[in-house]
């Protein structure tokens, strides 16, 4: 969870830039705006969006409309969920309205975690009805399914913890506290552990799944920013971390060394893996690009493709035929999703 100032007339110049026409990358990618939804004042904030493997749906939750948007990647068709609860806050001196912003994908569930109310809900993958719900006493960031002890892991940053959740009842089952603040998430089911990292403290930490000790602390070297995002090749025993403005890969089996790292433009919050490809999706939110780079089996990072998006579009998820879904910080009005793909030849 991040948050960018951008300048008004810079996100206005982009904005036109990008729906005068399609963007074109490089020759073999281009980018458009996926609608969302009618003119939103300040446009939607997004942070954590999800991508449905079984089921073909983007799930982007859009806090300040307390709403939650569906795409369906095969037709770029758009339902919503409403009703969502929402509150005005005071953030940094500016008014903010807060509501759903995380989303993550379970067994045939997709769980919604709400910043407003602190409830982390539960809806069906097809049918988008409401199943369970809880309410949190501290608020929640990022959501994580955990297959292997079938459970929920919430980063609740503002009391420094975690909490782990019923994937089913969604009870609370613990909390694990930490000496900072819990940002990203990844699940290595291989070896049993969770990944998140103390964004103040500069640090990522390894946690055993079943005995929720922490079994591993090592040093991205972020910076003061710290780190943010995560993702994991479990096959591999690699880890991926990205700091503001480049990505790193760790060696999660021999003592979290930095194998690697790639530049991605500066604003960078989330990121996405795709474990066929064996390629990283980086968006830089305050430059406008997605960088995606290809990753070795001995964890070299090259450079693919750098391609131009848009002001303020970040933490992307990636499709099975490779199109990309990035959600936007709140620029220029704007009430889209920023979509990546191959270019047709």
């Amino acid at each position: 969870m991040r948050h960018f100032r951008f300048s008004f007339l810079l996100a206005t110049a982009a904005a036109a830039l990008l729906t005068a026409g399609t963007l074109r990358a490089q020759a073999q990618y281009s980018a458009h705006l996926l609608p969302l939804t009618t003119a939103v004042p300040g446009g939607l904030y997004m942070d954590y969006i999800a991508y449905d493997r079984s089921t073909g749906l983007v799930w982007a939750p859009a806090g300040n409309t307390g709403t939650v948007y569906i795409v369906d990647t095969k037709t770029e068709d758009v339902k919503q969920l409403t009703g969502f609860a929402t509150k005005e806050v005071e953030i940094r001196g500016r008014k903010r309205t807060l509501g759903p912003t995380a989303a993550t994908v379970g067994k045939h569930v997709v769980y919604v975690g709400n910043r407003a109310d602190a409830s982390v809900c539960a809806f069906d993958a097809l049918s988008f009805a409401k199943g369970a719900c809880v309410q949190l006493d501290s608020m929640p960031d990022g959501l994580a399914y955990v297959e292997p002890t079938r459970e929920v892991w919430v980063t609740t940053p503002r009391d420094h913890s975690i909490r782990i959740l019923d994937a089913e009842t969604l009870a609370q089952k613990a909390k694990l506290s930490f000496d900072g603040n819990p940002e990203g998430f990844a699940v290595d089911a291989t070896r049993h552990r969770f990944y998140t990292n103390l964004e103040d403290k500069d640090r990522t930490l390894a946690i055993d799944l079943r005995s929720h000790k922490t079994i591993a602390t090592w040093n991205p070297s972020c910076g003061s920013e710290g780190p943010h995002g995560l993702r994991t090749d479990s096959a591999r025993g690699q880890l991926f971390v990205v700091c503001d403005a480049r990505a790193e890969v760790l060696d999660a089996v021999h003592g979290g060394k930095v194998l690697s790292t790639i530049d991605t433009g500066d604003g960078v919050d989330d990121l996405d893996y795709d474990r066929a490809t064996h390629r990283l999706y980086v968006g830089a939110a305050k430059d406008g690009k997605l960088t995606i780079a290809n990753v070795s089996r001995s964890g070299k990072l090259s450079l693919d493709s750098q391609v131009p998006t848009h002001a303020g579009a970040r933490n992307p998820v990636v499709a099975k035929n490779g199109t990309v879904y990035l959600a936007h910080s709140m620029m220029a009005d704007l009430s889209d999703l920023v979509v990546v793909s191959a270019a047709s030849k």
